[in-house]
């Protein structure tokens, strides 16, 4: 139930854009070459109190964001390479320093042209975090993870689909490894294991669409089925609408729905609303 209403909720926007584009879909001249893109965001929120008699407590939180893309675009090929840094931390009170964020994520994809819609492709994806994060419900706090523990990477090949600038799927036949280097990551995200090996299909949505000059939205859905549990289906849709209010500031909204039933029965919400800095890097 779950699945399916993630699932049913991201065709509904997918098929809402796909309209939208092609109402204002143009012929225009293939430029081929590499274009690279590159997107730097600073975000810090403080709050001080000092004989407050409306309670409150102290606090402060900050996030460093980096948003990249390489892509060589070619007649007969094009190769995709993307990096995604998100590193922050928080503290309120007298509680230490806390992560708010902490992901490495690294995509590779290599797809032929055939002249059709429909494309053969080949992707590796590889990901992490740089620093230890911990359960705080139990005293002393207990470490559940750390860099490369655990560390996901898939690869795939199949079939992709881009019907215009804006939207690309791919569907393909994947492996899919998750490295453990402790004990705890291990029972938590391997069954007990250093490496857990899975075989199954991979399904990636990408979403890229600007509204206009201040207003862009991209999405991407990305769910793997085990082929020994076809019925359990992993999703990770990652969202974000970042709007451009000056040159160097910028405000936008996240929400990030993961569910795997390996790690928790309920599906898993994280939501950050930010205004920052903001910087082209290229």
């Amino acid at each position: 139930m779950i699945v399916k209403r993630i699932t049913t909720t991201f065709f509904t926007v997918l098929l809402f854009f796909t309209f939208v584009i092609s109402q204002e879909a143009e012929e225009k001249k293939p430029e081929y070459g590499w274009k690279n893109e590159g997107v730097a965001g600073l975000n810090f929120t403080q709050n001080k109190f000092d004989n407050w008699t409306q309670g409150g407590e102290d606090s402060w939180s900050w996030q460093l964001d980096i948003n990249a893309k390489f892509v060589n675009d070619q007649e007969k090929y094009n190769w995709s390479n993307s990096i995604k840094i998100s590193y922050g931390k928080t503290k309120v009170g007298d509680a230490g320093a806390r992560k708010a964020a902490d992901e490495i994520k690294l995509e590779s994809v290599y797809s032929y042209k055939l002249g059709i819609y429909v494309n053969p492709y080949a992707a590796v994806t590889g990901l992490t975090q740089f620093t230890d994060g911990y359960d705080y419900s139990k005293d002393p706090k207990v470490k559940v993870s750390g860099f490369m523990d655990p560390g996901y990477f898939t690869q795939s090949a199949g079939l992709g689909i881009e019907p215009n600038a804006h939207i690309k799927t791919r569907l393909g036949a994947a492996l899919k490894e998750t490295i453990t280097s402790s004990d705890t990551a291990a029972i938590i995200y391997a069954d007990g294991e250093d490496m857990r090996v899975e075989y199954g299909a991979e399904s990636v949505t990408d979403i890229n669409y600007k509204f206009n000059e201040i207003l862009l939205y991209t999405s991407k859905l990305e769910m793997f089925s085990n082929l020994n549990r076809i019925d359990e289906i992993d999703v990770t849709w990652d969202n974000l609408v970042s709007a451009k209010l000056t040159k160097y500031i910028t405000a936008s909204l996240n929400v990030k729905i993961f569910y795997d039933k390996d790690i928790s029965e309920r599906r898993q919400l994280k939501q950050t609303l930010a205004v920052g800095l903001s910087y082209n890097l290229f």
